[in-house]
C-alpha cells in the first residue's frame, strides 16, 4: 500500500524554533510519522483515500524546544488522528 500524506501547514503557537533548526523538526516529524505509518498503518476510514481540511490532534507537553524531540512528539500526535486504532 502506498500512502501519500501532505501537510500543507503546521501551526505551533508559542513555539520558538530557530530558523536554522526548522529542517531538523521537519525531518524528525517526517521520519517518525513514516515509521509509524509503515508499522501500524492508517485508520480504516482513511484507507480508501480522503482529504482532511484539518486534523485535530492531542495536546503536546513541551518542556524544551529541541526540534528533534518536538518533531517526534508531533508525529505521534498526528498519527493518533490518522493511524490504525
Amino acid at each position: 500500500m502506498n500512502i501519500n500524506l501532505h501537510i500543507e501547514r503546521l501551526i505551533l503557537d508559542g513555539v520558538n524554533i530557530a530558523p536554522g533548526e526548522r529542517h531538523l523538526l521537519q525531518a524528525s516529524l517526517t521520519n517518525k510519522l513514516t515509521q509509524m505509518l509503515n508499522n501500524g498503518g492508517l485508520a480504516r476510514n482513511l484507507v480508501e483515500g480522503v482529504a482532511l481540511p484539518r486534523l485535530a490532534t492531542s495536546d503536546i507537553q513541551i518542556n524544551d524546544y529541541k526540534p528533534m524531540e518536538l518533531g517526534q512528539q508531533i508525529a505521534q500526535s498526528v498519527y493518533g488522528g490518522i493511524g490504525r486504532e
